[in-house]
């Protein structure tokens, strides 16, 4: 059986403005990238703003699983099925990080026969979208400590120093390190701090900015310090916007490629879900309804996080109403939440499926909170039974959610036609009532504690003494109103990844809390989840390569 990449390197890509010519881009209206990946022009993008709306599709899943859901490949599936129907529809994907690339997964562009390519370009460098927010991040780090270093005219407090320098890597060494060591003219000696790139703030901003000029003006109220009498200090009190909108200028522009079916994919941004806001960009979303009938997109990890933060960020901040949601599940996944370890997941064991449903269905009442319809799909694996899948879909069914099986990683869009139908009948029979689940003038420990009795099951929230310090000064700075972007586990609905299923009445602890003022959200960090992750035993790296024809391997 062939890996994910080489099926991508086997694929006979057409050229990008072939693709871009399919949903009525000109080619003068591309900034071509090579052949095979280009950039929309701001003058198409401003263009398409006269152009009517099209329906919007979340994709989501369950909490993840060694076992795998296929998120990206069902996003990616059930657009080529909306193009085997003759529709016309955008996908929008977050691009991936070189962190889980060369940690973890080993690549991030779906996979089988549902893939977005130019597939070693998309998980590698890409357009250099990532490189430039880690410029304009630590552009602003290093006139931060210069300004310090040049007489210090803010009188910024080195001990409220709150920017931290980021790099697109998983590195645990950088998470905490001293800066400035080796004489006077080195600057001042001080602890600093690294995230990883895709939970900088100006990867949020890249991300949640509707235009350029509002690039600049969240660019403009980045906090980076306080003053000696406790007064925050921005990147506009440093001069810093310019240099760093100079280093967007492009980046700010959404990428467009294709499927292995030639289905046009936006791929643009790429906060993680767990520690960040988890979607693509706000310019790529709003570009796609412009251009095409259906745009189907998703956000990063269960639904407890990326599609909670969907809600209740992105779409509150850019005034989205998403039409559909389709929540992606699979039958060892669910095994798994069952208690059935991973090497057992193949043997039918209706049990375990029945005792590891009740993740799915928080899943489900969760996004009903919502207003939106829902369609159930199962990613489909060869080891899923008739009798299981049976049970999968009376269940869906009885909690009024459509449901398909998706076989979109062995046969690519056709695969997906079954889920794409049901898709389209929800759309056209079952209206969205959407709603966010709480409102501006809530506190932020109400807002915290909204989601996390809401949407995770909570029975209550534990802060320290520093987190309360903390949102209360924020609440006193007149950040109040602003929404919360909850740092959390992926792999559990509480903050302890080690409780599966549907743990209930678990106290959720908050550690520490911040505010993205540029972003526009207040970050709550819970239990031990990390803003620079860390590489496992074995990473991914060991198995990619380049072999002596000059073709990468191993890349997932």
């Amino acid at each position: 059986m062939k890996t994910d990449i080489e099926i991508a390197q086997a694929a006979e890509l057409l050229p990008i403005t072939e693709v871009a010519e399919h949903i009525g881009i000109a080619s003068e209206e591309l900034e071509v990238y090579g052949k095979y990946k280009a950039k929309l022009s701001e003058e198409f993008i401003e263009k398409t703003k006269k152009n009517p709306e099209g329906k919007l599709v979340l994709v989501t899943a369950i909490n993840p699983t060694p076992a795998g859901e296929g998120k990206t490949t069902t996003t990616v599936g059930l657009g080529q099925a909306f193009d085997k129907l003759s529709k016309k529809a955008v996908i929008t994907l977050r691009e991936p990080s070189l962190g889980p690339c060369f940690g973890i997964k080993g690549g991030a562009a779906g996979g089988g026969l549902s893939q977005v390519v130019p597939m070693e370009d998309l998980n590698l460098h890409f357009t250099g979208d990532f490189h430039a927010i880690t410029s304009a991040n630590n552009l602003l780090a290093a006139l931060l400590d210069n300004h310090i270093q040049q007489g210090n005219l803010l009188r910024i407090d080195p001990r409220q120093i709150v920017w931290k320098r980021c790099l697109d890597m998983n590195d645990r060494a950088l998470r905490n390190i001293v800066i400035g060591m080796g004489g006077k003219t080195n600057g001042m000696v001080r602890e600093d701090h690294f995230v990883i790139t895709v939970a900088s703030e100006i990867m949020a901003i890249l991300c949640l900015a509707s235009d350029f000029r509002d690039l600049k003006e969240r660019l403009a109220r980045i906090i980076v310090a306080y003053d000696d009498s406790g007064n925050a200090v921005t990147a506009k009190d440093l001069q810093a916007v310019g240099a760093m909108a100079a280093l967007l200028k492009d980046a700010m522009k959404p990428n467009l490629i294709q499927t292995l079916e030639h289905t046009p994919a936006l791929v643009h941004g790429g906060p993680f879900a767990n520690i960040a806001h988890g979607c693509n960009s706000v310019m790529a979303t709003k570009a796609a309804l412009h251009m095409a009938d259906y745009v189907i997109t998703e956000a990063g990890f269960g639904a407890d996080l990326g599609a909670e933060k969907f809600f209740d960020i992105k779409c509150r901040m850019a005034d989205l109403k998403p039409d559909a949601v389709v929540l992606v599940a699979t039958i060892r996944a669910l095994k798994y939440n069952g208690g059935v370890a991973k090497e057992d997941l193949s043997r039918k064991d209706l049990g375990a499926l029945q005792k590891g449903i009740v993740n799915l269905e928080k899943h489900i009442e969760n996004i009903h909170k919502y207003g939106v319809p829902i369609v159930v799909t199962l990613n489909a694996f060869s080891s899923d039974t008739d009798e299981e899948i049976a049970y999968v879909q009376r269940f869906c069914e009885d909690r009024d959610c459509e449901f398909a099986v998706s076989e979109v990683w062995e046969k690519g869009g056709e695969g997906g036609i079954a889920l794409a139908q049901k898709v389209l009948d929800t759309l056209h029979s079952k209206e969205s009532y959407f709603t966010t689940l709480y409102e501006d003038d809530l506190s932020l420990t109400e807002k915290i504690h909204t989601v996390a009795a809401e949407i995770y099951g909570a029975g209550g929230v534990t802060y320290t003494a520093a987190a309360k310090r903390q949102l209360e000064k924020l609440e006193r700075d007149g950040f109040g109103r602003f929404p919360v972007c909850i740092a959390k586990t992926q792999y559990s609905l509480s903050d302890d990844p080690k409780l599966l299923g549907r743990p209930v009445g678990f106290e959720m602890h908050v550690r520490e809390a911040y505010v993205s003022a540029g972003a526009g959200f207040v970050v709550a960090l819970t239990g031990d989840v990390m803003t620079m992750p860390g590489l496992p035993k074995t990473p991914a790296a060991y198995r990619i390569d380049v072999d002596d024809d000059g073709k990468i391997v191993g890349l997932f």
